[in-house]
């Protein structure tokens, strides 16, 4: 029996401060609908903007994970994402009156607290997975890092860490499942050598920071006088280092709590994949930049059954091309221009929209009493949609056109009539390959599917 996605049950909220912009706020869970994935909204800015957490929108991995969308960033993301997996919410919009996540205690602890008292709901659509069917293998002997993944019915992540110091040396942590998220690995708090955080207080690179949000490895020798001015910073009476190396401002959970933690990094920063992984990962010195790396080397090699975009759709949203640019893209002119914006394109996705009225001039003679769209016209406003993407690969679109060569597996769910919204979520499904273009589109009304098809168009320079 296939696994439901699920979403929390109420909304519920973390307080705290940002590590690096020691912005005090909140965040705030969301139930969300079906197929809706992890969203951030920001509430703090006029506009309230949107970016999905997808690894396509990973803009900066120097001390964290953020993402970003036109310019609005979210920081420091992967341990409320390792919370969210760990628990078993596929579908969750996180608003956020600040633009980073509270570090709370450096882990994910609070996040799945305060999720379990949202309590979980399963929902109608099956569960994405994305199957590793091959190995993937990603090694960077400059930074010093290796990933690779391998088919595995489950997720299931070894993790090595060695930083060549007497206080942090070699050590393993392993995670069989994600059943063991929540005890194992969600309380492993991040970690910090002395010399980097030296760096980072005099940098003011850690404004929200204090001996609460870090375990602290000594690696060097270091004075009273230096041990009094982290006392003196972090607002503590004495600060002093323990026989294991480390300050004394908190106890280990766990002997290879850093390896722990790196895990629950991995964890966080694949979730950026966008769906659940069945395979088994085994990273040696992973990071955020290693991690996103690898999602995006995964994401390129192991393509999915379909990654084509499922409702909702912010059909509100700044479009990617609106009704002027589309003119200037296709040769189509009304009325059999049938696409009014373009909502996104990528490399290999691409959503258009049509607004159905009862002024299209075919409702003319096409069932005039109960008027309902053709289903040949929806094809065909799904195939421009097709062909802006198409065209959208050259440098010079004006200067070339798009005609279709075949038209596979045409279904009609359901009929489309006046006052519709019909969005065409279209995915490639091949390279682009000598101005070949093999696509696979579906119309929605709502969440409904009201038709879908597949299609091959051809790039041709204009003559």
């Amino acid at each position: 029996m296939a696994e439901k996605q699920c979403t929390i049950l109420h909304s519920t909220s973390v307080v705290g401060t940002g590590l690096h912009t020691g912005q005090h706020g909140t965040l705030t869970f969301h139930p969300a609908g079906v197929h809706h994935g992890i969203k951030f909204k920001r509430i703090d800015l006029k506009e309230q903007p949107i970016i999905d957490a997808i690894v396509d929108n990973v803009v900066d991995t120097s001390r964290g994970t953020t993402i970003a969308n036109k310019g609005v960033r979210v920081y420091t993301i992967e341990h409320v994402l390792a919370a969210l997996l760990g628990v078993g919410i596929d579908n969750a919009l996180i608003e956020l009156d600040m633009e980073e996540i509270p570090i709370r205690d450096g882990s994910a602890r609070y996040f799945v607290e305060a999720l379990e008292r949202a309590g979980k709901i399963e929902q109608a659509a099956d569960r994405d997975y994305l199957v590793i069917d091959r190995e993937v293998h990603l090694k960077n002997e400059e930074k010093g890092f290796e990933l690779k993944i391998v088919p595995y019915d489950g997720f299931k992540v070894d993790v090595k860490i060695d930083y060549n110091t007497e206080v942090l040396n070699v050590q393993y942590a392993s995670m069989d499942s994600l059943q063991q998220f929540v005890t194992e690995i969600a309380p492993c708090r991040t970690f910090v050598f002395l010399h980097e955080l030296e760096f980072l207080l005099s940098n003011n690179l850690i404004k929200g920071g204090d001996l609460s949000n870090a375990i602290v490895f000594v690696n060097q020798k270091v004075t009273q006088e230096q041990l009094d001015r982290l006392a003196e910073l972090f607002n503590k009476p004495k600060v002093k280092v323990k026989d294991e190396g480390i300050l004394n401002n908190l106890d280990l959970h766990f002997d290879n709590e850093p390896a722990r933690h790196k895990l629950l990094d991995v964890v966080g920063d694949l979730s950026l994949l966008g769906r659940r992984i069945k395979g088994h990962v085994t990273a040696f010195r992973p990071g955020h930049f290693a991690n996103t790396e690898f999602a995006r080397l995964i994401k390129k090699q192991i393509k999915p059954a379909s990654m084509i975009k499922l409702p909702p759709f912010d059909i509100y949203k700044e479009p990617a091309y609106d009704v002027v640019q589309i003119q200037r893209i296709l040769p189509h002119r009304p009325p059999f221009l049938l696409i009014d914006k373009i909502l996104e394109i990528s490399e290999d996705h691409i959503i258009g929209l049509k607004n159905v009225t009862m002024n299209e001039p075919f409702f003319v003679g096409h069932f005039p009493q109960e008027p309902v769209m053709p289903g040949v016209l929806q094809i065909e406003a799904m195939a421009q949609t097709g062909g802006i993407f198409a065209l959208h690969s050259v440098p010079d679109p004006e200067n070339y056109i798009t005609y279709f060569l075949k038209i596979e597996d045409a279904r009609f769910r359901h009929k489309v009539v006046p006052g519709d919204t019909i969005v065409f979520s279209l995915e490639l499904t091949t390279p682009i390959r000598r101005g070949i273009c093999n696509m696979r589109g579906v119309a929605y009304v709502g969440d409904k599917v009201v038709a879908e098809a597949r299609l091959m168009a051809q790039i041709t320079k204009k003559q």
